[in-house]
């Protein structure tokens, strides 16, 4: 875990450099799938492409950068780390990605433009934090709002998509539909519970409404749908990330 109060001088990253940082991740990912020994243990599920990492990644970037502005987080710092959090998840172990994705970050930084030292360090101590499982208000504030990002795009529109596909790849009926919305809520609700500023709060709540009209709908529509509270434990399965929908948060990082 990064040190809190860590002085950062102030680096703008511009919109050019900043887009040979999403090329330059966006390459890495797809090499990693493409490569026979580190890419040969994805699977055909689309959550492992490097199309659907990278879009997730995008997703982060857009959402850490909003949580960043409104709770006075260096912005530069929280977006840069965002776009490289995930550069090794499909080339490192789930263990050792957040590590493995510092270190090619700080490579980048260091041999592509001039970034102060204190930048640097801050941007790699924010991406190797994103997979720290303890209280976020132990983090730095940048680490924080990547911590955040990262767990409210599984539990947006993002994540409930994937899990209706997943219907599909395990041959179940569109009548699951509600209670494959009634796990995302839950899962929403406990990412309600672990985010701490009131920006990230705001939109886990926003989505968890979204997720909850829709239950709503399809049970006021489609006649027979199964009931996601009737009080039947659903039966666990493995989510996009290689975690089951009973542990939320292994899986969100």
């Amino acid at each position: 875990m990064s040190p809190l109060g860590v002085e950062i001088k102030e680096s703008p990253v511009g919109d050019a450099e900043f887009e040979e940082m999403r090329t330059f991740v966006a390459d890495y990912l797809a090499a990693s799938v493409n490569n026979k020994d580190d890419g040969g243990r994805m699977r055909w599920y689309p959550w492992h492409s490097a199309e659907y990492r990278y879009n997730h990644i995008l997703n982060v970037v857009e959402l850490a950068t909003r949580i960043a502005r409104r709770e006075n987080a260096d912005v530069d710092v929280t977006r840069v780390a965002a776009v490289f959090h995930d550069v090794a998840k499909l080339s490192a172990e789930q263990d050792a990605h957040a590590a493995v994705g510092a270190d090619i970050a700080r490579q980048f930084l260091t041999t592509r433009g001039e970034h102060p030292p204190s930048f640097v360090d801050a941007v790699c101590a924010a991406i190797e934090d994103h997979s720290y499982q303890g209280d976020v208000d132990e983090l730095s504030l940048e680490a924080r709002c990547l911590v955040e990002a990262d767990l409210l795009d599984k539990v947006g529109a993002h994540g409930a998509v994937l899990l209706f596909l997943r219907m599909g790849y395990e041959s179940r009926s569109h009548m699951d539909a509600a209670e494959i919305a009634g796990r995302v809520l839950e899962r929403g609700r406990d990412v309600k519970a672990r985010v701490e500023s009131d920006t990230a709060e705001g939109i886990a709540h926003q989505r968890l409404e979204r997720v909850q009209w829709f239950r709503e709908w399809l049970e006021a529509e489609v006649a027979g749908v199964s009931d996601p509270d009737d009080g039947t434990e659903p039966e666990a399965t493995t989510d996009a990330d290689g975690a089951t929908d009973r542990d939320p948060d292994a899986g969100s990082r």
